[in-house]
Parts: C-alpha cells; sequence; structure tokens
C-alpha cells in the first residue's frame, strides 16, 4: 500500500487535465457553433434585407401611377400641358373636385353607382349562401347537373347574353328604372360555387349533432353555417362590390333609356378628354377610386383569411 501511495496522486492529476482537456475542445465546438449562428443570422439579415428592398421597388412602381393621377388632379389644365410635367402642385386645384360634384353631376352618379351596387351586394349575397347550403346539405334530384350548369354559367361572357337581356328587360318594363340596371345580376355562378366550397368544409358530425339538438335549416344555417364562413362570404361581398361599381356595358346599354340613372362609370366616360376638363375627370376618378380603397382596407383580412382557407393544415 505505501509503494502504491505516489501513483494516486499522479492519477488524479491526469483526471483533472483530461476533464480540462475536455472541457477546453467542448468549448471549441461551442465557439464554432456560435460562428455557425452567427453566419446564419446575417444571411438571414441580408435575405430580409433584399426582400424588403423587393418590395419597396414593386411598392413605388405601383403606387407612383396613382401619385400621378392625384398631382395631375390638383394642377390648372395650363399646368398639365407644362414640360417638363410638375409632380408637386404648387397652387393646389382643389376647386376640380367640387366642380366634378356640382357642375357636372358626378355627385349624382355616385347615388346611383350605391344604390345599383348595394342591391347586387346584398342579392348576391343572399342567393349565393341559400344556393350554396342547397348544394352541400340538402339533397334532391340532379343536384350535380344543376350545380354543374351553375358553373358552367362562369365561363360564358356577359357580352354574349347582353342582347337577351336587353330584350328581356324591355318585355318587362324595366329598362327605367335599378330593377333593369341591376336584374341581370342579382346571382352569380362564382359566388355559389364559393360558399359552397366553404360550406364543405363544415363537417358532417356538426350538422347531425345540430339536427339532434332540434336545429333547423334556417338556424342551422343562420347560428352555425354562416358564421363559420364568415370570411368567405365577406371577400363574397367585396369582390361582388368590385364588380358592380366597376360596370360599364350593362349600365350603358340602361343609359340609353333612362340618362337619370347614370353610374359612375357612365359620368367618367361622359366627362370626355378636353384640357378643360381634363383636371376635373381626373378629380372624378379619384372620387369613384375612393369607395374601393376604404372597401379593400376594411375587409382586407377577412380577403386574406379567405384566400388562405385550407392552405394551412
Amino acid at each position: 500500500m505505501p509503494a502504491d501511495a505516489p501513483g494516486q496522486p499522479r492519477q488524479a492529476i491526469d483526471h483533472e487535465l483530461a476533464a480540462v482537456q475536455a472541457a477546453d475542445a467542448a468549448g471549441a465546438e461551442t465557439h464554432e457553433e456560435r460562428a455557425a449562428r452567427r453566419k446564419r443570422t446575417r444571411g438571414r439579415r441580408r435575405s430580409k434585407l433584399w426582400t424588403y428592398l423587393g418590395l419597396i421597388v414593386g411598392s413605388v412602381i405601383v403606387l407612383f401611377p396613382v401619385y400621378v393621377l392625384v398631382v395631375d388632379s390638383l394642377l390648372q389644365p395650363a399646368q398639365l400641358l407644362a414640360n417638363p410635367p410638375a409632380f408637386v402642385p404648387t397652387h393646389p386645384a382643389f376647386s376640380n373636385f367640387s366642380n366634378a360634384i356640382t357642375q357636372y353631376g358626378f355627385g349624382h352618379y355616385l347615388v346611383n353607382s350605391a344604390i345599383q351596387t348595394g342591391i347586387i351586394v346584398i342579392a348576391q349575397l343572399v342567393t349565393s349562401v341559400l344556393a350554396a347550403y342547397a348544394f352541400v346539405f340538402l339533397r334532391f334530384p340532379l343536384r350535380r347537373t344543376l350545380f354543374l350548369l351553375i358553373l358552367g354559367t362562369i365561363m360564358i361572357p356577359f357580352e354574349i347574353t347582353a342582347t337577351v337581356n336587353t330584350t328581356t328587360v324591355l318585355d318587362l318594363g324595366w329598362e327605367g328604372n335599378f330593377l333593369g340596371l341591376t336584374a341581370p345580376f342579382l346571382a352569380t355562378g362564382f359566388g355559389i360555387f364559393l360558399v359552397r366550397q366553404a360550406f364543405l368544409q363544415i363537417p358532417k358530425e356538426l350538422r347531425e349533432a345540430a339536427v339532434i339538438d332540434g336545429y333547423g335549416p334556417m338556424r342551422f344555417l343562420w347560428r352555425i353555417a354562416i358564421p363559420l364562413a364568415r370570411p368567405v362570404i365577406a371577400a363574397l361581398a367585396v369582390f361582388s362590390f368590385l364588380g358592380a361599381w366597376n360596370q360599364y356595358l350593362w349600365p350603358a346599354i340602361i343609359a340609353n333609356f333612362n340618362p337619370s340613372i347614370k353610374t359612375v362609370s357612365i359620368g367618367l366616360a361622359g366627362l370626355g378628354g378636353s384640357t378643360e376638363t381634363a383636371g376635373i375627370s381626373l378629380a372624378a376618378a379619384i372620387i369613384s377610386l375612393a369607395p374601393l380603397v376604404l372597401l379593400l382596407i376594411f375587409f382586407r383580412k377577412n380577403l386574406i383569411r379567405s384566400l388562405t382557407a385550407g392552405a394551412v393544415k
């Protein structure tokens, strides 16, 4: 035992040295990992920087024409012909907006467009929701065939049916009022398809549980189906609003029978392109765009939800 005593401290020292070397090796590995992580972080920051630069450039390209439209609407007729063009109005002509509404009757066109758009949006929402509910939750003969026929109407351009619609409106005596202006658009195959796809996402077990709880068809539709499909229905309302507000061909046909129901699109076309009315025409264009911009701002979340529905499992 005494002979072995001097070897024990040496073994302890060897163990300590091995532990120190292992710690140093672990520290060196940690340092490499930190360097790699910093490199990845710099790469992500560089990628984000290029992404933001691309978004900024794209935003400038998209918004620059809008900025030019706003600036030109505030210029005097002589300033519109200046070379080089003015990108900042020195003496803004805000009277162009008031003249468009008062002197050229653009306020009346806005009211007509608001009435027409409101009727079309409400009618399309009601018909689309009811028809989609029938195609998803009800069982009746030729259900699939009828749905395919409705889908087929999406592929038919409106110009093909314009003559038939005009004849129908004349036969019914609706050519001089808002019934004739809105009748061809009270239902839409696209809306029925969109809401139907949303209703198909509702589990059948939920429908069966509602029936057991005593829910009738309308109560189930109003209390369960519509709330679950609210983002899609809101998106359909936006699409319907955009389509109705920007209509030109059909309002132009109906306006030939009754000029008092001209809409915004027809009013813009009637302002002409002369130098004297150029600023007023641009101001009227901005006024007509304002409801669309506000609509997209307030309903942008619903649009995003409806477009990304089902994308993430």
